[in-house]
């Protein structure tokens, strides 16, 4: 199993035609994802990578059928009415690789997803994987470099880090651990899908054993998965990294939602949290492999 998207999830590419739009649908073409369609105004009829392309999302549900997922490759400022007219099409969740995206727009886009039943990973998130199954967004690099890192197995991945995410799969593939699915949350100040939502998620998936986690100072995701676990709403093992505990208040680390402000987001304070919760928080993350191994008696 997995959560969120496997080989059966239809995927359209947004914005399939511009140069990162056509070489990131390629990757997730190749690497097994069901990509039936791509979109970008004024340009359908075209094709890329094989991928048949239409000048809006509504033109492509009414050719294929209804359409599980959308990858959002498009401008910032435009982000906001590509995603609101993939919701109103039908899709129900959709991954923004999108970064600098106008505040009052990203909580216009998680207003009409919340109503519709919908859910948005990201923006600024690279992606999600689920080994041997499918990619959305360039999560992996290349299908070669992704066949061999990101191996099935019983270890829910969740990254703070776009640039980090492809640690923790490789020292659990080091340590002979797969993986169910890897998710990178976003790195915008605001966010669709929380950790402590993708816990819940985890939690309810059968393939997924433990949970291993990169996390980050700033930003309030640390401290929903505290939470999650406090309340029971995830029992599993869970096992965190959290980068940046040398930064001072007021610095940026990595990238915009990973700023401490006015006494909030510290490694110092996550870390008090999710160890109170019961999480396993690990001082390196060569760490987390042997603590998965240890918590699942391997």
């Amino acid at each position: 199993m997995a959560i969120l998207v496997d080989e059966k999830t239809s995927v359209i590419v947004l914005g399939i035609t511009g140069r990162e739009g056509s070489l990131r649908a390629a990757y997730m073409k190749e690497y097994g994802t069901n990509v039936v369609a791509g979109s970008t105004p004024g340009r359908g009829g075209m094709e890329v990578a094989g991928i048949p392309v239409y000048d809006s999302v509504e033109e492509a549900v009414e050719k294929h059928g209804p359409i599980d997922a959308a990858v959002t490759f498009v401008p910032g400022p435009a982000l906001r009415d590509a995603v609101i007219g993939a919701i109103e099409a039908g899709v129900k969740f959709i991954v923004s690789p999108v970064e600098r995206v106008p505040l009052h727009d990203i909580l216009e886009m998680m207003y009409v997803a919340k109503n519709a039943g919908a859910k948005i990973l990201g923006p600024g998130s690279i992606g999600i994987l689920t080994p041997e199954k499918a990619v959305l967004g360039w999560l992996g690099g290349n299908a070669r470099w992704a066949r061999e890192v990101y191996r099935p197995g019983p270890v829910g991945v969740i990254s703070r880090s776009g640039g980090q995410s492809g640690t923790i799969p490789w020292v659990l593939r080091e340590a002979e651990l797969g993986m169910s699915t890897v998710v990178h949350v976003g790195t915008e100040p605001v966010t669709g899908i929380s950790m402590g939502e993708l816990l819940e998620l985890f939690e309810a998936d059968d393939q997924t054993k433990a949970v291993a986690v990169f996390g980050e100072i700033g930003g309030s995701h640390e401290e929903e998965a505290a939470q999650a676990i406090a309340e029971g709403r995830f029992t599993k093992p869970f096992v965190i990294f959290v980068a940046g505990a040398w930064a001072p208040p007021g610095m940026r680390f990595s990238h915009a939602s990973s700023i401490i402000e006015r006494g909030k987001g510290s490694a110092k304070d996550k870390i008090q949290m999710l160890k109170e919760a019961g999480a396993h928080v690990v001082d390196q993350p060569d760490d987390i492999a042997p603590t998965v191994k240890r918590l699942l008696g391997l």
